[in-house]
């Protein structure tokens, strides 16, 4: 692998959510504050979405780390759950251990119990759901029913939806649209923007241990660009290949022929063919 030749402690580039690369531009800084007033303001449905490499999980999991120990947090990646298994589901990430077997009636009272302590302790409850779009219409209107558990002074638990723009399709739909007026806040997540992607590169190298002078000439970092769309995954998955096809030369910067070349070999990245830089 490249590492050693690029002076690299760690891939830099990697697609997998981590927050210690996370980068905050503009927009993805914009949906973390949103996020943390509707909480703050003890709204019952956030709802985030973004095209697929936006980065929506990697802001869910800078949310809940940002949460502090007055926070109960649960976290569902897989949203393709019926009814009863959703709240089987939240029930084991609230730490109910009595839940498995209950009929439906007696596992949304035991969960209602749950939220219940947790309110008398002062702490609060967020659930976050990944990937909302794949949900089934039952479990959608189930996740209405569950945000009705209540004080008289506020919601008992608070639900942030992530999804792909189609979750906004999905909750126009006349079954659901109590669900769709029961949220308050909504954001759509846009990529990096032009005049960032020069510092986004430049800080996932310097967190993966490069210690050099620009890696990227400007040409290549408007090729990455326009490539990419600005999408941070697929910004990742460009800058590796040309990070490998360098390295495969065994050169030690990166030019607008590599990004070309990575643009080739990718799925869903857009053709360099005819554009000068």
């Amino acid at each position: 692998m490249y590492l050693k030749h690029f002076g690299l402690s760690e891939l830099p580039f990697r697609i997998t959510p981590d927050t210690s690369f996370v980068f905050a531009n503009r927009h993805h800084q914009e949906a973390l504050n949103i996020l943390l007033m509707a909480l703050q303001e003890g709204e019952g449905f956030v709802k985030i979405t973004g095209e697929v490499g936006a980065g929506k999980t990697l802001l869910c999991r800078r949310l809940l780390q940002s949460l502090g120990s007055d926070w109960t947090t649960a976290y569902l990646p897989n949203p393709s759950l019926d009814p009863d298994t959703l709240f089987l589901a939240i029930a084991e990430e609230l730490g109910v251990k009595d839940a498995v077997g209950m009929d439906h009636f007696h596992l949304v009272r035991r969960i209602n119990r749950a939220l219940l302590d947790v309110a008398r302790a002062k702490k609060r409850v967020v659930v976050c759901i990944d990937e909302v779009q794949a949900m089934p219409l039952p479990t959608l209107e189930a996740l209405r029913l569950l945000s009705n558990l209540e004080t008289e002074k506020r919601k008992l638990v608070q639900i942030v939806l992530f999804g792909q723009p189609e979750l906004d399709e999905r909750l126009r739909r006349p079954e659901i649209r109590q669900l769709l007026q029961r949220i308050t806040f909504h954001c759509r997540l846009q990529g990096v923007e032009k005049t960032e992607i020069g510092n986004y590169v430049e800080h996932r190298l310097r967190v993966g241990g490069y210690r050099g002078d620009a890696l990227f000439t400007p040409g290549a970092l408007r090729a990455l660009f326009r490539a990419s769309s600005g999408m941070p995954r697929l910004i990742n998955i460009l800058a590796h290949k040309a990070l490998l096809s360098a390295f495969g030369e065994g050169v030690g910067r990166i030019d607008v022929k590599h990004v070309r070349l990575a643009s080739k070999d990718t799925e869903g990245a857009k053709s360099l063919r005819w554009f000068w830089f």
